[in-house]
């Protein structure tokens, strides 16, 4: 009784994707709201505001919309890395127009160790993160499911769907779902509905209804390590409401508690009891919390190794102009 919930599931999500998805697709059809790619760019940037952030025909921004930044860029690190000027001259042979970036909250250009990437290495969805110092879009119905629904779809959470259900499955972690083939589907299937369910409940539903702010505002350079760690991990039980307020993550938490409760309805009984319901529930805040501390603190680290790899491109352009009679 209870698997012959999956049709209905599916159908469901299958529609609030159908429904939210075109919202993006019209903005970038339209052009609305492209942005130049940035002075300083980190691999996949987006717009610096947020991982998702609403054109004016509530449209999103992702790593497509960014190119490689021409060879010309390097020059901003160049004068910080106090490189020789040959290779501006050469670059000054020809002329590109300046990208620009948008300005933080102050009207500054923001670091490349405070920008969010759209995909962290490239695959991993970083859609509800802004970066340090800048003010995102206004979150509401319309966004909030739109990031939700783009979270939920994108391809890199079938990898590590299929990841984590081959892993259940080797492990045997409920024995009355099987082994084998069949216990493989059983795992994917419901674990699909579980990584939905949250999704949903956590970043479109509850938020919109709470009106409770959850995305992840890193807290960027200036702060000690062990600071910004406790941060990373307060973020659980802290969010902020629309108006900037500090309150309880209601929304968070609690769609992680709904998630749990929901699954009663499609995992047989045995996996079911308030001792396995408890366990899924600290697994999906420790891993919150370990990919919270990757969105932190891998602006740094990208940004140390751009600029290593733009020192290095500026020294190969200055002996070659240097060998040139």
């Amino acid at each position: 009784m209870r698997s012959s919930l999956f049709p209905i599931y599916a159908m469901f999500f299958s529609g609030i994707a159908l429904v939210a998805m075109p919202v993006s697709s019209l903005s970038q059809a339209s052009g609305v709201g492209k942005i130049v790619a940035p002075v300083e760019q980190l691999p996949d940037a987006p717009l610096p505001s947020s991982g998702i952030a609403a054109g004016e025909s509530g449209g999103y921004y992702s790593s497509s919309d960014f190119p490689e930044p021409p060879a010309s860029t390097f020059l901003a690190d160049q004068a910080q890395a106090g490189q020789p000027a040959q290779a501006g001259a050469q670059s000054a042979d020809n002329p590109q127009p300046a990208p620009s970036f948008p300005p933080d909250s102050n009207g500054n250009i923001v670091p490349l160790e405070r920008r969010q990437p759209a995909r962290i290495l490239g695959f991993m969805p970083n859609f509800r993160s802004v970066s340090s110092g800048t003010t995102p879009p206004k979150p509401g119905w319309k966004y909030n499911f739109t990031v939700a629904t783009h979270q939920a779809t994108d391809y890199s959470s079938f990898i590590f769907l299929g990841l984590t259900s081959l892993t259940a499955e080797g492990l045997n972690m409920h024995p009355t779902l099987g082994k084998g083939m069949g216990g493989f589907y059983a795992y994917t299937w419901r674990g699909f509905l579980d990584k939905t369910d949250n999704t949903y409940l956590s970043a479109g539903l509850l938020p919109s209804i709470l009106r409770e702010d959850t995305r992840f505002y890193a807290l960027g350079r200036g702060h000690s390590i062990a600071v910004r760690s406790l941060y990373v991990i307060s973020r659980q039980a802290v969010a902020e409401t629309y108006g900037g307020r500090q309150t309880p993550n209601f929304a968070g938490l609690g769609g992680k508690v709904l998630t749990q409760v929901v699954s009663r309805y499609y995992y047989p009984p045995g996996a079911t009891s308030f001792t396995v319901l408890a366990t899924k529930f600290s697994y999906s805040v420790m891993r919150d919390v370990a990919f919270s501390s990757v969105r932190e603190f891998y602006p740094d680290i990208a940004a140390h190794y751009v600029r290593k790899h733009r020192e290095k491109q500026a020294r190969i352009a200055a002996r070659t102009a240097a060998s040139k009679p």
